[in-house]
């Protein structure tokens, strides 16, 4: 393969090669541009490239002198005002790298190696490496002398090669000093500019001098020719070296003189070249940027960017191609950007209006407009001329009649190029037609403006309404036919109008349709999609489901909609071009109610302007070759679904500056030690990617405190407040332009040490005090509560005393003199007569009663002495065997300890009602009392071995009319305490009272 052989400059070729008119006219003729016929033009560099300019105000730095961009994905920019790095977003003046300063702000040189080491040259000075792990500045003691940086190249073997005033100098892999290259070595001494490795390994050298070329293996320098200053030198893609002479002019270098008679004058104009990654030659010239596309070097006024089309100012400098592919320029007003498109514009001559996508007849694609004739189209523009007139809507029949919506009337076109004109009917002269389509008999249906409704053509005649029942006059903007051949038209107010062969039916709001103006109608097999202002819904199985996009996407204005054959959906809105892919669409249909995600196309891929809002639609087709095409107002484009660019490249993410309380610290290492207290903290990050940083996304979290990864669009700052101390880890993830994420997150380790207040020792005290609080408040509690108690028990006991004294001092004493009185009246009745004996029966029974009483004053008094539970209870006890015929005996089990007041008054009572029944109706000639202080429990036991209980009484827990046995019952229950009664007839009884330890003592 050879290098490009440019034609000699334009006007010798005129006066060599055209000396007659008749060649003069024939050089005119060929010279015309943008003549439609043409083939295979490329398109203008807009088309195929997004220009973007940061200028002054915008903070972008003028006088670019190199780009630079390492492995973390920073673009570095040098200028003489200083060292820049940028996101893609925002421009960043640099004092210090990794943390270490500059050594001046005039800076010539610059690049970045693979081990990510930022190496800088200073205009005057020496060179500045800067590593993560340290930095080293190379001036005299390192071997170079400040006499100015030029330029820095890598070797392929590492080393790296300087290009400075005073000569070449070499930094070895493994050395710590440069060494001159010299007359030794064949280069000149001073003047040198450039440095560039070959793909063939030659090493080129360009000097004020010329060029110098070193094959690979050789120990010196050759001079090259031209012998004439050579800078700015590149490489061709196919090997060809370029050298610019510093008066506008680049030649092809040699290694071998050029033959006689070669007049050594440029071959190509322009300051400075770059062949990107495809092979297509950039030149900049003094106020704009030129993209080669002719060998001859023939510039082409739509492949340049300059002032007229904004650039960002005049003289342009470096240029740069970074990793993704996207084309960086320098100029002396700021920095410009060109991002190759993914929606590529089709050119034409002259500006579209309102164009209309026409399915061509052999799947191909023609496009008209409302300015002039109908063009059957390709890729690279206009290939023929098919119809002419101008036209705002078509439709292709499957016979390959196309037609079209004239001026003037309604256009056919068959397959042999007839064209024939169907005037309008005479209602609708002068409207504009919306839609045409045919129906099920081959009859083709036409919509007018001005809500004229439609009309039907058969045989040459139109009729209303086809003659139809039921179809509105409401304009109908769209129309499509389904696989059952029914006629579906579009309407205003979310309003469809399907029109089948024994009825008209229609579909609106009622049945769930709301979009608004229906824009277009797309047959999905036996389903049908329908597109409008407010979004999309599908007609299927008798039902409208709407659908939406992730993140509350609506897609708004539809009005083109294709479903590849694989099942992928395309849309065409307001808002761009949608992509739903085929597996997201197979989830939707089978869960309508779920959001799709999507991908969008629009102006920064390259669509210029927006899918039309009413006429011509639809505005999306797909042509037989695979190609998408969408039209806008101004412009029509192209997409291969199956080829659609991608950038392969996950965004380095990394974490910029940390903020606290207006302090800006430095982050090492990725390790963040704050200061203690501190409550607010501010974090910036950022994403590396730079050909569409607008739809980068940013997942962050602060582990410890975010329970879920936190997104903001756009948004690369993170807040939090109110921070505990601790260590926290701060992650952050993104995503490039398709989706792509990083998921190698960037890491912040967060230690904040808490102050004295914060520490665990001050929490520990605070608890311990706590605690100490809450036990004084407790055991002033409990002594208040006993001395209440206490006082409350006494007042009983008081009054029991008083009650028993005066029942003593009263009643038995007149009970003890009624006896003695009737006694007294019984002598003198006679012995053996009745009236005598039931006298003495009397007194027999009040005298028990007499007995009875002062037992019970007994007790009572007993009780006011309840200190020691053994000792009354046991005196009560002899108390009753002293009246009664039976023994009592008393054991105590285990140390005796106080019982809680309420426990010892319930248990004191609920023994001695067992005693007492026991002495009075158990007929026992023994009964015993057992107090056991258990260390799991209290337990009091009363045995007797009387006639014990009957089988009734036992079984109900009573005696009918009698609550003692209940009310022994209810007191145990009161004090936590279980009742077990054991007893049989005839074999005497046994209750135990139980009652646990944390209860009873």
């Amino acid at each position: 393969m050879t290098g490009f052989r440019p034609a000699p400059p334009f006007h010798l070729m005129i006066l060599r090669a055209f000396k007659t008119l008749p060649l003069l006219l024939l050089l005119l003729l060929l010279l015309i541009i943008g003549h439609p016929s043409s083939s295979a033009a490329p398109g203008p560099l807009l088309s195929d490239y997004t220009h973007t300019a940061w200028r002054e105000v915008d903070g972008a730095p003028g006088g670019v002198t190199k780009f630079a961009q390492g492995p973390d994905g920073w673009l570095w920019i040098a200028t003489p005002n200083g060292l820049y790095r940028f996101d893609g977003v925002r421009f960043e003046r640099m004092d210090k790298v990794y943390g270490h300063r500059l050594e001046s702000s005039n800076i010539m040189g610059l690049t970045a190696t693979p081990d990510g080491a930022v190496w800088v040259g200073y205009r005057v000075g020496g060179v500045s490496v800067f590593r993560k792990d340290g930095t080293r500045t190379y001036t005299e003691n390192g071997g170079l002398q400040p006499v100015g940086v030029m330029h820095i190249e890598p070797a392929p073997d590492g080393a790296m090669w300087v290009a400075m005033r005073d000569g070449v100098a070499v930094h070895a892999p493994g050395s710590d000093r440069f060494r001159y290259l010299g007359a030794e070595e064949g280069l000149p001494a001073l003047g040198v500019f450039q440095i560039l490795f070959a793909r063939d390994g030659t090493t080129w050298i360009g000097t004020n001098s010329g060029a110098y070329f070193r094959r690979s293996g050789e120990r010196r320098f050759t001079h090259a020719w031209p012998r004439k200053t050579l800078v700015s030198l590149c490489e061709a893609p196919d090997g060809t070296i370029w050298g610019n002479d510093f008066e506008g002019g680049y030649h092809r270098v040699r290694t071998a003189a050029p033959p006689a008679g070669y007049p050594g004058s440029p071959e190509l104009a322009g300051v400075s070249m770059r062949f990107d990654r495809q092979g297509t030659m950039w030149m900049l010239h003094a106020n704009s940027v030129e993209r080669k596309v002719t060998p001859d070097g023939r510039a082409m006024p739509d492949q340049l960017l300059s002032t007229a089309n904004g650039i960002s100012g005049p003289m342009l400098g470096a240029s740069f191609q970074d990793r993704e592919g996207n084309l960086w320029f320098g100029t002396s007003r700021g920095i410009d950007r060109l991002r190759p498109n993914r929606l590529r514009t089709t050119p034409f001559p002259r500006q579209l209006e309102f164009p209309a996508l026409v399915a061509g007849p052999e799947g191909d694609m023609w496009v008209g407009d409302y300015a002039r004739d109908l063009w059957r189209y390709g890729p690279d523009g206009p290939i023929a001329r098919e119809v002419p007139g101008k036209l705002t809507a078509s439709y292709t029949a499957p016979d390959g009649v196309v037609w079209l919506g004239g001026m003037e009337g309604v256009v056919r076109r068959d397959r042999d190029g007839t064209v024939t004109t169907i005037g309008f009917p005479d209602e609708v002269k002068g409207l504009r037609v919306h839609a045409l389509q045919q129906d099920g008999d081959g009859a083709l249906w036409a919509s007018f403006s001005a809500g004229k409704g439609v009309y039907r053509l058969v045989d040459g005649a139109w009729s209303k309404s086809g003659g139809r029942q039921g179809i509105p006059d409401l304009l109908t903007t769209t129309m499509a036919r389904d696989a059952e051949g029914n006629l579906w038209m579009g309407h205003l107010r979310s309003l469809v109008t399907i029109v089948g062969a024994a009825n008209v039916r229609g579909i609106g709001p009622d049945q769930g349709l709301r979009l608004g103006t229906i824009l277009a109608l797309h047959a999905d097999g036996k389903s049908m999609w329908l597109g409008g202002e407010e979004g999309v819904a599908l007609y299927r199985n008798g039902r409208i489901t709407a659908l939406h996009g992730a993140r509350d996407e609506r897609f708004r204005g539809i009005s083109g909609i294709v479903r590849l054959p694989g099942g992928e959906l395309w849309l065409h809105g307001a808002d761009g071009l949608y992509r739903i892919a085929a597996p997201a669409m197979d989830r939707w249909l089978k869960a309508p109610s779920t959001a799709v995600p999507f991908e969008r196309f629009d102006a920064q891929d390259g669509m210029q302007g927006h899918a039309p809002q009413l006429r011509p639609v639809p505005s999306l087709r797909r042509s037989s070759d695979g190609l998408l095409w969408y039209a806008t107002a101004g412009s029509v484009g192209t997409i291969d679904p199956a080829n659609i660019l991608r950038n392969p490249l996950p965004p380095p993410v990394e974490i910029v500056d940390a903020v606290s309380e207006g302090v800006r610290y430095a982050i090492r290492d990725g390790v963040l030690n704050l200061p203690q207290g501190t409550r607010n903290l501010q974090l910036d990050f950022t994403a590396l990617s730079l050909s569409i940083p607008e739809r980068v996304r940013l997942r962050y979290r602060l582990v410890g405190l975010d329970p879920a990864w936190q997104e903001g669009a756009g948004r690369r700052q993170a807040h939090y407040t109110n921070l505990a101390p601790g260590r926290y880890r701060f992650e952050v993830i993104a995503s490039n332009e398709d989706g792509l994420w990083n998921t190698n997150s960037a890491v912040l380790d967060i230690d904040i040490p808490p102050t004295f207040l914060q520490s665990m020792w001050f929490k520990l005290l605070l608890v311990a005090s706590g605690a100490l609080l809450l036990y004084a408040a407790y055991a002033l509690r409990l002594r208040y509560v006993t001395r209440r108690m206490r006082e409350r028990w006494d007042a009983r006991l008081t009054e029991r005393t008083r009650i028993a004294r005066a029942l003593h001092d009263t009643l038995l004493q007149s009970i003890q003199s009624l006896l003695l009185s009737f006694h007294a009246q019984s002598l003198h009745l006679k012995e053996g007569t009745p009236e005598r004996a039931r006298l003495d029966h009397t007194l027999d029974l009040a005298e028990q009663l007499l007995v009875e009483g002062r037992d019970q004053i007994m007790a009572l008094r007993a009780s006011s002495a309840p200190e020691v539970l053994e000792l009354t209870l046991g005196q009560f006890g002899k108390g009753l065997a002293a009246h009664r015929p039976h023994a009592f005996d008393m054991q105590v089990l285990g140390k005796p300890r106080p019982l809680r007041p309420d426990v010892h008054e319930e248990i004191y009572a609920i023994a001695r009602e067992a005693l007492f029944n026991a002495s009075h109706y158990a007929e026992a000639t023994r009964i015993a009392l057992e107090l056991e202080y258990g260390a799991g429990a209290f337990v009091a036991r009363i045995r007797d071995d009387g006639r014990g209980l009957d089988e009734a009484v036992a079984t109900a827990g009573h005696r009918p009319g009698h609550y003692g046995l209940v009310g022994m019952r209810e007191r145990a229950n009161c004090i936590g305490g279980t009742l077990e009664i054991d007893s049989k007839p005839g074999a005497g009884a046994r209750i135990t009272v139980t009652v646990p330890a944390k209860k009873a003592y």
